[in-house]
């Protein structure tokens, strides 16, 4: 078995009062959740929480269970989609809650990935940075179609308007793919804070410095800060050694 470092930080930023992100590292490596909630102040940070907490609990308790893979995670992700909709009907102020998500799980000697909403995973390899997940947004779709350029697309007003998100009822599957993960690679997990500010370039520039998940994890959130911190901002990465 490959040994795996990982580190996960989050920052409130220099905008936000209030830290909507959430995210869980498993202490041996099994799994990793990064979550960004919206919604209002309490809205946004109560659904990442249960979606995170919701997504361990389900993972830690059919880890070893006869479950796929992926039927494990597609369940895990639906679990927490369904808790966010009860606390929303338990907690009318919190009705327009909901949550991305996005999750890779080490399991039965392949990985596997799912995401919903635009927290993205990316994937450092032989010093090339790949965005391995496809944002759930109108402009990535509108983007995908070519009926805009991606200069167009970084400006857009509608960037941020989400096609699906946990807490939803009619989310009834997930997007899963096994992840292809290789001896020296190296996963970045993040909220959008980090994206909207940081360019996949200055992302790539960060990795490659050859620092340890720690430092590389710090000088991620201080250049999203420096490029104006207008979100929360969270990181979760992990090396393959």
């Amino acid at each position: 078995m490959m040994n795996r470092r990982f580190t996960g930080l989050t920052d409130t930023g220099l905008v936000r009062s209030v830290n909507q992100d959430n995210f869980y590292t498993d202490p041996e490596g099994r799994f990793f959740i990064v979550a960004d909630g919206m919604g209002g102040h309490a809205g946004g940070e109560e659904a990442s929480k249960i979606a995170t907490k919701r997504i361990q609990a389900y993972l830690e308790k059919y880890w070893d269970s006869q479950k796929s893979s992926d039927s494990l995670l597609e369940a895990a992700l639906l679990e927490a989609n369904q808790g966010i909709i009860e606390d929303q009907e338990s907690h009318p102020e919190r009705a327009e809650m909901g949550t991305t998500v996005v999750v890779v799980i080490f399991r039965e000697n392949q990985p596997w990935r799912a995401h919903v909403g635009d927290s993205r995973l990316y994937r450092l390899r032989n010093d090339q940075l790949e965005q391995v997940t496809e944002d759930h947004t109108w402009v990535a779709r509108a983007l995908k179609r070519g009926d805009m350029t991606p200069e167009e697309a970084k400006v857009n007003h509608y960037r941020h308007v989400l096609l699906q998100c946990l807490g939803r009822k009619e989310i009834n599957t997930v997007e899963i793919f096994p992840l292809e993960v290789n001896s020296g690679d190296m996963l970045l997990l993040c909220s959008d804070g980090l994206t909207e500010e940081v360019s996949d370039e200055l992302i790539q520039e960060l990795f490659e410095s050859k620092k340890s998940c720690e430092e590389i994890g710090t000088h991620l959130i201080e250049a999203a800060k420096e490029g104006g911190g207008s979100d929360n901002i969270t990181v979760v990465i992990v090396a393959q050694d």
